[in-house]
């Protein structure tokens, strides 16, 4: 045999041999199917629909088949930026996120060309329609209204293609510039307004606390003052007490000695007869009581001028130790926590004064003030010492006119 005639017949088997591993190679390669874990396949065979592909290893008849992959978790579709009208023609511009996740590959694959574009299409159209169906005002502040209006827009067409629309964003919804010029200027002249109103608001309740603080210190003032002035004729009262009283203690003794300085008189007399009437035998005997302190019997004699009913009440003289009592009681105020008390109720901090907010409320409700004027407390201070001076000159007069009948 020839050499050259084997040679190419080994030529031609080694060439065989590699073409038939070639082929081999590919058509194991055309037969395995891998599916990752996040999405399936859809299986054609001569162009007709299988089945879908499950994630793992799939073997499917080489050369005829093909797979196209969907991608089974939440993925995001950006809206691009729209153009509308509102409802009172204002112009506007808005984008939005929509998040969608394919639920049926089988519908996504045979139902719609490219479910992705299908639906970002649609929520285009769907979000100018809403757009325009809303005022601009609603457009701004309405957010959350927006989104759930184009997701139940979307939700119906997408589950005949086998995608849920999870969620719905937008992101930006921006009038025209000449809107946003005015929407600044009114937002300004708002804003002037509030801070004007605030700034008036504050100085009407400044002068409101002001004047409280002002009207409960002239009060406490008012009362000071009263007291001052009652304690004052209390005092007057009880010194004409103590005088009347002394005058009372000493009366007798001094009808006494009157009556021994007219029997001096009368010793001196050039008659030898006396007549002695009763009652100057009883003052004798009481000058000597007093005189040695004896245990002589007290006779009948004169006694002290006493005080009607009428006049010891209004004096006070039955109650001489309660008053004074009184008195040293005032005599022990604190004059400092009075201050204190002012001061706290000038600067507005004192728990029994009303707040500026109720003072105001008050004021516009036109509610009287269940607090007296201090003109009132003066004039009512005024009436009552000028009632207390009229009993202290009267128990002076009564006094006045004892010590003459003495």
């Amino acid at each position: 045999m020839d050499p050259v005639a084997l040679q190419a017949a080994a030529f031609g088997a080694y060439a065989v041999g590699l073409l038939v591993l070639l082929l081999a190679i590919v058509t194991v390669y055309q037969m395995v199917e891998i599916v990752d874990a996040y999405e399936k396949k859809a299986l054609t065979v001569f162009g007709e629909y299988r089945k879908l592909l499950e994630p793992g290893i799939n073997f499917i008849p080489p050369f005829v088949s093909r797979t196209y992959a969907f991608d089974m978790r939440t993925q995001t579709l950006d809206v691009p930026r729209q153009e509308a009208i509102t409802r009172d023609n204002s112009p506007v511009t808005a984008d939005a996120v929509v998040y969608i996740k394919v639920m049926d590959a089988r519908k996504a694959f045979l139902e719609v060309d490219d479910y992705k574009r299908a639906v970002s299409n649609l929520a285009q159209t769907t979000l100018r329609a809403v757009l325009g169906d809303m005022e601009l005002d609603d457009t701004l502040n309405k957010r959350q209204e927006i989104n759930a209006r184009i997701r139940k827009e979307l939700d119906e067409p997408t589950d005949e293609w086998g995608v849920r629309v999870e969620s719905v964003e937008v992101r930006e919804v921006n009038p025209s510039q000449d809107v946003q010029q005015a929407m600044e200027q009114q937002t300004s002249a708002e804003r002037r307004r509030r801070a004007m109103i605030l700034e008036a608001q504050g100085e009407r309740r400044s002068a409101v606390e002001e004047a409280e603080g002002e009207k409960q210190s002239n009060i406490i003032r008012a009362q000071g003052e009263k007291q001052s002035q009652i304690l004052e004729a209390q005092g007057d009262a009880i010194s004409t007490v103590l005088r009347a009283k002394s005058a009372e203690s000493m009366g007798e003794r001094a009808i006494i000695e009157k009556g021994m300085e007219t029997l001096e008189q009368i010793g001196q007399g050039e008659s030898t007869t006396f007549v002695l009437p009763q009652e100057l035998t009883s003052l004798l005997g009481r000058y000597g009581r007093q005189l040695s302190n004896s245990d002589v019997q007290e006779q009948a004699g004169l006694d002290s001028l006493e005080f009607d009913e009428e006049t010891r009440e209004l004096i006070g003289l039955d109650d001489i130790e309660e008053i004074l009592g009184q008195i040293d009681e005032a005599a022990e105020m604190n004059v400092e926590e009075l201050e204190q008390e002012a001061q706290a109720i000038k600067e507005g901090s004192d728990p029994g004064m009303k707040s500026a907010d109720e003072v105001v409320a008050e004021a516009d409700a036109a509610d009287k003030s269940d607090i007296k004027d201090p003109d009132e407390v003066v004039a009512e201070a005024d009436e009552e010492d000028a009632e207390s001076a009229s009993g202290s000159d009267d128990a002076d007069e009564e006094q006045r006119e004892t010590e003459k009948e003495l």
